[in-house]
């Protein structure tokens, strides 16, 4: 049995007011090629399909021609819905979709049939479970003892009553303990949402969504795809790819991935601004690029976008690093925001305000209000 493993398309996404759609139309042209030489049985979307819960018109189009073009290579297609999509909306006319072989989860309601695809081998069971919070799991089993995220998936995947001595695949989209993050994905407050990997244990492969860099934690087996094209400059490093899983008899399972090279790539870049316009700063890189520049120097540089974005037209992001914004903490302000809990941010604030730390037992107040408002509770 092979099949890709794809997650967090975040179809429709705007960074910095750029529109994605184009190079978003690209690469999924690229992943269909892959598809076409790979003859995968499956190809699995492991969440966030869309950047937002109502996607534009361009959006589903994207996603609909991408549908057609796996289809029509005689793939399976096995999608869950993540954090920013809409579970309802993505599911919309999901029987008849069935009919060609796209399977797409429905809002979380406790039942969790598997889809089979078979094989030389006998039968893969394939599992899609949603992106799921404790309050969705405990409404449907009041019964149950559900706390954390970890207890919300223990009893999500302990109802699914999964024969374990068959083959069986898990897709879901969470964030699972000792995941390495990145800028552009959703933070929740204070790692509450962390999901205890040994939940998992028992199924040969996990397809996970939600980071967006590759990696596999705890086993190679439970493994994130990460993203096709790079969303925050957090990602500069990154190498995207397509995940490609080949299972053999129960327990034989090879992973491999296929690089992806956008059309256009991200690039961070520091230095004065006589540097960085200089013809030989220039000449090493790609102006085409998406960039991002740290400017050192110490006095502002008057309409700095406008002006550097003749020498590089897609420049996304303009910062200084001097003596001033080290002094006020500016530097890096957006990424250092982005990467704290909601938690945190109040605690900052309240000391700013008040001169004082929050004693421990506010502390404790605020994140459970937070937590009790993140659940979606009164």
């Amino acid at each position: 049995m092979k099949f890709l493993h794809l997650s967090d398309l975040h179809l429709g996404k705007r960074i910095n007011e750029y529109s994605m759609c184009e190079e978003q139309a690209d690469i999924l042209k690229k992943i269909v090629d892959i598809a076409g030489r790979e003859r995968p049985e499956a190809v699995i979307i492991a969440g966030d399909v869309y950047d937002k819960s109502v996607p534009s018109v361009e959006a589903v189009k994207l996603f609909d021609g991408f549908l057609q073009s796996i289809v029509a290579l005689g793939a399976q297609v096995l999608v869950v819905s993540g954090n920013h999509d809409s579970a309802e909306r993505l599911a919309f006319g999901g029987e008849l979709l069935k009919r060609e072989g796209v399977h797409i989860s429905p809002a979380y309601d406790g039942a969790l049939p598997p889809v089979e695809i078979a094989d030389g081998e006998g039968k893969v069971n394939f599992y899609l479970l949603p992106f799921v919070k404790p309050a969705h799991v405990a409404r449907v089993y009041p019964e149950e003892d559900i706390k954390s995220y970890t207890d919300a998936i223990r009893v999500a995947i302990r109802r699914m009553n999964v024969d374990f001595s068959e083959r069986n695949v898990l897709v879901t989209h969470q964030f699972v303990t000792g995941a390495v993050r990145s800028e552009s994905e959703e933070l929740s407050v204070g790692g509450s949402d962390n999901v205890d990997g040994g939940v998992f244990d028992g199924f040969d492969y996990v397809a996970l969504g939600h980071i967006h860099g590759p990696q596999s934690v705890g086993r190679a087996e439970v493994r994130y795809c990460g993203t096709p094209l790079k969303y925050s400059f957090s990602e500069v490093a990154h190498k995207k790819s397509v995940t490609v899983v080949e299972m053999g008899k129960k327990g034989v399972v090879m992973i491999r991935t296929l690089p992806l090279i956008p059309r256009r790539d991200w690039t961070a870049l520091k230095g004065s601004y006589e540097s960085v316009t200089s013809a030989a700063f220039r000449s090493a890189i790609n102006c085409d690029n998406y960039i991002k520049i740290t400017l050192t120097d110490e006095e502002d540089i008057p309409d700095g976008a406008a002006r550097l974005r003749y020498f590089y037209p897609n420049l996304m992001q303009l910062t200084y690093d001097n003596a001033r914004t080290r002094a006020g903490g500016e530097a890096g302000s957006a990424e250092e925001v982005e990467s704290k809990s909601p938690a945190e941010l109040f605690s900052e604030l309240y000391e700013k305000q008040n001169g004082r730390a929050m004693s421990d037992e506010m502390a404790d107040i605020v994140c459970s209000l937070i937590q009790r408002i993140w659940e979606g509770e009164k």
